[in-house]
């Protein structure tokens, strides 16, 4: 059947509605997976440890890490609230760096890194502002949990399932670290197997 230009209009309307509102939502949160591909997210040194599968980002294999690269924002987040659900297999380990920079090889060397660790070897537990503000205490592997981080100027807090676990505010007159703007999801090592979905990212406003 062919449509008249009006009833077209109309129908393009509706699916560029459609399309929006899978991406974000009303309460400001925008995605920043799309379920079945890496659009807009660029890996480093070994990009085959990132998969899509089952509408999740699966993280298993040699070190990298997937910098978000996309039009969110330009990809420069600033002052932010960043979640993901979460569910690690045993021994695995992983983390979320925010305000941190694409790098071609090594570890982030801007930002900060949000631990998600269960049960490795590493004592450094999920919540974990690494090395900076630490916590022992270990989640349950095999299960989806939350990892909700806040970013405002110096300070960072991060929230597990609802719950703060770390709330730190770099001291005044330190060099900060948080001269980066993009998020980046770690892969660790071989053994490490981790899945991320609900990617999302919300702008805070002064």
């Amino acid at each position: 059947m062919k449509m008249t230009r009006p009833l077209a209009t109309l129908m393009l309307g509706i699916i560029a509605c459609a399309s929006a509102t899978k991406s974000s939502q009303p309460d400001g949160w925008i995605s920043l997976f799309d379920g079945q591909t890496l659009s807009g997210w660029r890996a480093s040194e070994n990009p085959t440890t990132f998969s899509v599968a089952n509408g999740e980002i699966v993280v298993h294999g040699p070190r990298a890490h997937l910098f978000y690269d996309g039009p969110v924002m330009n990809h420069e987040f600033k002052d932010f609230e960043f979640k993901a659900d979460i569910m690690t297999k045993p021994s695995a380990n992983s983390g979320i760096f925010i305000r941190t920079t694409f790098q071609d090889t090594d570890w982030p060397s801007k930002g900060y890194e949000v631990q998600v660790n269960n049960s490795h070897s590493d004592w450094r537990r999920t919540g974990s502002l690494y090395a900076v503000q630490d916590v022992r205490e270990a989640g349950r592997d095999n299960t989806w949990f939350t990892v909700h981080t806040i970013v405002r100027g110096r300070r960072v807090q991060v929230l597990i399932d609802g719950r703060r676990v770390v709330d730190y505010t770099e001291p005044d007159g330190s060099p900060t670290r948080l001269t980066g703007g993009t998020i980046a999801l770690q892969g660790h090592d071989p053994d490490s197997e981790v899945h991320y979905k609900n990617v999302m990212i919300r702008a805070l406003v002064q």
